[in-house]
């Protein structure tokens, strides 16, 4: 994985961090890359980038997407409880069945809750929105069909600096809403498989 932030230029917490974010466990069905954090949240940051089964390096996959972000401020901001807050980001297309669910967003979050705990992840203070999004093509875009997705944005705050185990729990998320499997046992799946399309 590329990396982006430089060890030495950090606080020795942060840099703790990073190096923790790097040496992550990982899915072999991600291709994860970091990418350049956005510099306006917090005085540091890092973030990744993952794709489910790409299909070609470099382009969004067709099987589900997401997006990773440390933030870390050493003067705590009393609306994280910490010095450290995960801002993350899923993504992934399901059967337009499977998106009318009047339930999938309580699955989802629940397999976020999941994952991370299944990871052995501690944290606070945790928020977020599940969004299901069904689309219907028209003109042109008719012989695209009826489509779905699911949409999870959700923020927490890490209790230790060894921050491994959320990204594992993110890259887990992504995977599940993508349909694969859970490697952990006692978390259930559904089977969000993605839409064929066109």
């Amino acid at each position: 994985m590329p990396e982006t932030v430089d060890l030495e230029a950090l606080p020795p917490e942060f840099a703790a961090a990073v190096d923790a974010v790097r040496r992550a466990e990982r899915r072999p069905e991600l291709v994860i890359t970091e990418i350049p954090a956005p510099g306006s949240l917090a005085p540091y940051a890092i973030a990744l980038a993952a794709d489910v089964n790409p299909s070609r390096h470099g382009s969004d996959s067709d099987f589900g997407t997401g997006r990773f972000i440390l933030l870390y401020d050493p003067a705590e901001p009393e609306e994280w409880g910490g010095a450290f807050r995960v801002v993350c980001f899923a993504q992934a297309p399901l059967e337009t069945e499977i998106g009318l669910d009047p339930f999938l967003a309580e699955v989802a979050w629940a397999w976020l809750v999941d994952a991370l705990d299944s990871r052995g992840a501690a944290y606070t203070a945790a928020s977020g929105t599940a969004t299901k999004i069904i689309s219907c093509g028209f003109g042109e875009l008719a012989r695209q069909g009826d489509g779905a997705q699911i949409e999870l944005r959700a923020s927490w705050t890490p209790l230790e600096t060894s921050v491994g185990a959320h990204v594992a729990g993110w890259g887990e998320l992504l995977c599940m809403l993508a349909g694969l499997p859970p490697v952990t046992e006692g978390v259930s799946l559904l089977s969000a498989r993605r839409a064929e399309r066109g």
